[in-house]
């Protein structure tokens, strides 16, 4: 299975309609710590987790990485996506030795009900698609996260599991490496 190597990783920035998802920069450490400290995201993430600690643990640069994008609206982020391996501990594969890149994201709560989500997925997604041809992408939600829900029926996941973890149901998807339009 290819990584996200030197080779792949850092792309150009991805540039959509209205957003440009790019590396993390020393700048967008202010919106992490609002991102990570923010009830409104916390409730399907496990909670909000209190400014102080988030402003003290914050590295200068957050989430510089291979598959972390930093989805940026006129300048300034507005949310991040992740394209990571899933652990082959954790419940929910699409085949056998685990490891399927597992896509994520969270946006800042203003950013929310204007299609931000789904565009910036959407060219991650392809991305990936064309870096690493015929590699599943699988993601994960709580069942009540009903925008997660949404968003993933829109961006062609399709459901291949249900299991309980973090204390509530989730939902696993899977979506083919086919190139998908929203």
């Amino acid at each position: 299975m290819t990584e996200l190597g030197p080779a792949l990783w850092p792309p150009a920035p991805l540039k959509t309609e209205r957003l440009v998802l790019r590396e993390s920069e020393a700048r967008d450490r202010a919106a992490f710590v609002e991102l990570f400290a923010s009830p409104e995201v916390g409730t399907y993430t496990g909670g909000a987790r209190p400014r102080e600690e988030v402003d003290r643990t914050m590295p200068e640069v957050p989430g510089r990485r291979p598959g972390f994008f930093v989805v940026d609206l006129d300048g300034a982020m507005i949310g991040m996506i992740t394209l990571d391996r899933r652990d082959p501990e954790r419940p929910g594969h699409v085949r056998p030795e685990g490891r399927e890149a597992e896509l994520g994201s969270m946006f800042l709560p203003e950013a929310w009900g204007r299609g931000y989500a789904a565009e910036a997925c959407a060219a991650a997604l392809d991305w990936y698609a064309a870096a690493l041809p015929g590699e599943p992408v699988v993601l994960v939600t709580r069942t009540d996260n009903d925008r997660a829900m949404r968003l993933a029926a829109k961006l062609g996941f399709t459901e291949a599991d249900r299991f309980e973890e973090y204390g509530a149901e989730q939902w696993f998807g899977a979506r083919s490496a086919v190139k998908h339009r929203t």
